[in-house]
């Protein structure tokens, strides 16, 4: 019997990804490349404890006009963490979404928050479908929030605080991605700091410094 992929190494571990044996040579090398990952990969995870993620400049980073502190995440915790799990359970259960679409959805979000900004509104939508769905799902997220805290006559969520947030999700997916084509590193990350069943809330995600 041979690798699966390469057709030459022998096999050495199972690839539930491609339901087939492979080397791990070839695992190492297409792991979320050409091959798409169940994010409960035995391999995987280890690969995720070793990972070296690429770095990323600063000065490179999007929104950096719109500051996000610490004080501004803890004073608004209840709103992260409800937009985190919202955006983890809407990746999971979008087919084949991956964290390149997940970061196509945010930046279309806060393209549209930042229009708020201004006084108009323009809703901008991504030409990738899988990033639309995750934008408009969010986007109903959002609404139902904003339902629910009128009907229990709380104080109503501004636009503002919506975008600091999201430009925070931004941040932390572009410090966690690892530039895999089929790379899940961030939704991964969420993953660990909320449950399967995304109902309760796990500790804070911690404050990425950009």
């Amino acid at each position: 019997m041979k690798c699966q992929i390469c057709e030459t190494r022998k096999p050495r571990r199972h690839c539930p990804g491609l339901n087939g044996e492979i080397c791990s040579i070839c695992c190492g090398i297409e792991r979320e490349v050409s091959i798409s990952c169940p994010l409960d990969c035995p391999y995987l995870a280890e690969a995720r404890i070793h990972e070296k993620l690429p770095p990323l400049n600063p000065n490179e980073v999007p929104n950096r006009d719109v500051r996000v502190t610490e004080e501004f995440l803890r004073e608004h915790e209840p709103l992260l963490m409800y937009l985190s799990a919202r955006l983890l359970e809407t990746s999971l259960t979008s087919a084949g979404a991956v964290d390149s679409d997940v970061r196509e959805a945010l930046q279309s979000l806060i393209r549209t928050y930042r229009t708020l900004q201004s006084g108009l509104y323009y809703e901008t939508r991504p030409a990738n479908m899988i990033a639309a769905g995750i934008h408009e799902r969010m986007q109903e997220a959002v609404e139902a929030l904003r339902k629910q805290l009128a009907e229990k006559s709380a104080p109503p969520i501004r636009d503002a605080e919506i975008l600091g947030t999201l430009v925070f999700l931004e941040r932390v997916e572009l410090n966690q991605n690892n530039g895999r084509p089929r790379g899940r590193a961030f939704l991964d990350y969420l993953r660990a700091y909320f449950p399967q069943n995304q109902e309760s809330v796990s500790p804070t995600v911690p404050l990425i410094q950009v």
